[in-house]
């Protein structure tokens, strides 16, 4: 990696600030300022600036937008230019070895030797973490139970499913027990059987067992289902990035209504109130309130004798988020 002279602001959270010294705050799993990658001519990544919080975060963006770029950056694999690459609380241009030997990577692509059985390839990535040879072994046992292929240890990795082969994918980017695993695109042609356990394996590494972990997808319901946080790529910028509680917590706007009386006479009234309105799923209506106060959909509803049973603001979804910050950019 080779630190550049950016004069870019980069905002500043790391232990030795100012801010950190009042009340210390474990840092971000990565926090990354003024990232550039390029491949020969071509960037891969302009300028990116994101923080990635403790816990489980999605990278998102459409193929090519530079997900696979800022692991290989994170993981120290590619040159990069940055003002900072802080992963863990440590400089990675300063500690890259230390910092590889606590995380995992999960690529997208088969990644084992030939010749070797499930049980042998995970126990040699033990070793390779440096575990002496009879506890990359045992770990080598715990983790093939944890992700499901204990009936499956001594078989070629070449016989797997695709599921499967993910999952051993997975047992060896844990073998040593890393602090931050980095995922790329690791449900990609898996069935939806195979999908299903993934998730679970993803979200309950996160969840329960304390592992940072950041999970690069262009599927939006894999995040969705296992993030707490996200960051949108979009040819090699950040688009949007955030808790995804906070980015749903309400549509701008938007609720969802529903009503025992005449639906016909309400929608019409409400559109003559400027109120834009369309039928959404299980008998809602979905209506826009500009000003986002709903009180006068209640007076409509008054004068008309209807009774509204269900007002909500309406939750955006990550799908939402996505088409305002990369699909309508794009147009």
């Amino acid at each position: 990696m080779v630190a550049s002279n950016s004069t870019r602001h980069c905002p500043s959270g790391s232990p030795g600030s100012p801010e950190a010294a009042v009340a210390f705050q474990p840092p971000p799993a990565i926090d990354l300022c003024d990232v550039s990658v390029a491949y020969g001519s071509r960037p891969a990544l302009s300028h990116v600036t994101a923080t990635f919080p403790r816990g489980a975060t999605g990278l998102l963006g459409a193929n090519g937008a530079g997900k696979s770029s800022l692991i290989l950056a994170i993981l120290g694999l590619v040159k990069v230019k940055a003002t900072r690459i802080e992963v863990l609380g440590l400089d990675a241009t300063e500690a890259p070895l230390e910092l590889r030997a606590r995380m995992g990577y999960v690529p997208e692509r088969d990644a084992w030797l030939p010749g070797l059985d499930v049980i042998s390839a995970v126990t040699y990535c033990g070793a390779l973490a440096g575990l002496p040879s009879a506890d990359a072994l045992q770990r080598a046992h715990d983790v093939l139970s944890f992700v499901g292929l204990d009936d499956s240890r001594y078989r070629s990795p070449e016989t797997l499913s695709t599921g499967m082969k993910q999952r051993l994918k997975l047992a060896e980017a844990l073998v040593h027990d890393p602090e931050l695993l980095l995922l790329d695109e690791s449900t990609n042609g898996v069935d939806p059987r195979g999908r299903e356990q993934l998730l679970d394996l993803i979200w309950e590494l996160g969840h329960h067992h304390h592992v940072n972990v950041v999970f690069a997808s262009h599927v939006l319901n894999d995040v969705e289902r296992t993030c707490d946080s996200f960051v949108v790529l979009d040819h090699g910028h950040v688009a949007a990035a955030g808790r995804l509680d906070e980015w749903q917590g309400g549509g701008g706007g938007v609720y969802e209504v529903r009503i025992k009386g005449d639906e016909v006479a309400f929608v019409e009234a409400l559109n003559a109130a400027s109120v834009e309105c369309d039928a959404a799923d299980g008998g809602m209506t979905r209506i826009v309130i500009a000003d986002g106060n709903p009180q006068r959909v209640f007076a409509i509803a008054s004068r008309l004798g209807v009774q509204v049973r269900h007002l909500r603001p309406m939750a955006r979804s990550l799908e939402d988020v996505f088409a305002e910050r990369v699909v309508d950019e794009q147009r």
